[in-house]
């Protein structure tokens, strides 16, 4: 079975005072205790956003590491990833992070984790970057649309609510058909895929919600059923 869940945004990064998408994250794995690893890159591994994530993660019944392109842990990455359970991406310029996958091969080694069943898991840029497409500010003072490494069919726009200008630059990439019909999330909601389907949309906050966008004539927009999280922990 393979697994990507895509964040809009929220989880430890966001509001470290609410676990609930990434406590969601570590339970499917199906290990008691999962090994889970952080890659930082889009944020040029910010020393800050790895420590956040080992301040969440090591109170949690798993196994923490993170992946650093700057400072590699060791040559063989590939085998240090495919042993993992949980690989999760973390924010940043999505950009610069699908170029630095490509020149160290990051990006075959996930393609091949998710093929092998290991949980594949990001926010924001770490959520656009499984779709063909994504909505991105990685080239500073406009959203504008770009490819990615397509794994998921379609296009991703995180931050639906969470950014003013998110929503309108969207719909108008859309009705251009500068990207293709796709998913967008309000921060605090993340859609998990097994396979090339959307199984679930699951939210950490009562009120954020999932959307399918897409052009037909107009563009058009259909919220999604969410189920909220903290009903379930």
């Amino acid at each position: 079975m393979k697994q990507i869940i895509a964040l809009g945004g929220g989880g430890f990064s966001m509001e470290p005072e609410n676990p609930l998408l990434d406590l969601y994250v570590l339970n499917q794995s199906n290990k008691i205790t999962p090994k889970i690893c952080f890659i930082p890159t889009a944020s040029g591994d910010s020393e800050n956003y790895i420590s956040r994530f080992y301040n969440f993660f090591e109170k949690q019944n798993c196994k923490p590491s993170h992946l650093s392109l700057f400072k590699p842990p060791t040559r063989d990455l590939e085998s240090f990833l495919l042993e993992k359970d949980i690989i999760y991406v973390g924010g940043g310029n999505t950009k610069n992070l699908l170029i630095l996958w490509k020149e160290w091969g990051i990006d075959a080694i996930l393609k091949k984790a998710w093929e092998q069943g290991i949980v594949l898991a990001g926010i924001s840029a770490g959520s656009i970057c499984w779709f063909e497409e994504g909505v991105s500010d990685s080239f500073g003072d406009k959203l504008e649309p770009l490819k990615c490494l397509g794994f998921l069919k379609g296009s991703n726009c995180p931050h639906y609510d969470g950014e003013e200008n998110r929503r309108p630059a969207y719909h108008e990439l859309v009705a251009k058909g500068k990207v293709k019909s796709g998913f967008a999330t309000d921060d605090g909601v993340a859609l998990h895929y097994i396979d090339q389907e959307v199984s679930k949309i699951v939210s950490s906050r009562t009120n954020s919600k999932a959307y399918k966008v897409y052009l037909d004539k107009a563009v058009k927009e259909i919220e999604l059923g969410t189920e909220y999280l903290g009903n379930s922990f």
